[in-house]
């Protein structure tokens, strides 16, 4: 099989790729849409029945989705007064820490995410374009068990760092 390193980066660079192509392609029909709806509505005073219900959810996609890159690349939002705070030689646990608070959160929000599409299959209906409307949901799921794994990965990629650069330290 080779070099299990190797093979782990090659499988983050597929699935790196194939969320920004995502990404890119929800924009690229979110514009053509939106423009196709701004020109029928201007020059034929008419428009697509489900395009603006459509576009509604295309935008919670594309947010929840570059949510999960951003927090992929730790170009997320924070609130980070606490690191104004703390001594220098604390901040990489204190990143441990918010990542790990992080993790928990959106653990705890994909939990009610899942309840939510749950009830939204057995009780819910038909959404735009007669899409079922669990399907039109299941980003809120799907993103925020991404994000989980995502702060999961950062915190233990911060810990592996202060542990390392802690052996190093006692060699030397």
């Amino acid at each position: 099989m080779g070099n299990p390193k190797k093979f782990y980066t090659r499988i983050g660079t597929i699935l790196t790729w194939t969320e920004e192509a995502f990404l890119c392609f929800l924009l690229l029909a979110m514009i053509l849409l939106a423009c196709f709806q701004i020109f029928l509505r201007t020059f034929y005073s008419s428009g697509i029945l489900w395009a603006d219900p459509l576009l509604r959810y295309m935008v919670v996609w594309a947010g929840l989705f570059g949510a999960a890159v951003a927090t992929k690349q730790s170009k997320h939002i924070s609130i980070d007064i606490i690191s104004y705070l703390v001594p220098e030689h604390f901040l990489p646990w204190l990143r441990v820490l918010i990542n790990l608070f992080s993790a928990s959160v959106c653990i705890i929000l994909t939990y009610a995410a899942v309840r939510f599409v749950r009830d939204e299959v057995l009780y819910g209906g038909r959404g735009t374009l007669d899409i079922p409307s669990w399907a039109l949901n299941i980003i809120y799921p799907l993103a925020f068990g991404i994000i989980a794994g995502r702060f999961l990965i950062l915190a233990l990629k911060d810990l592996g760092r202060i542990l390392l650069r802690k052996s190093t330290v006692g060699q030397a």
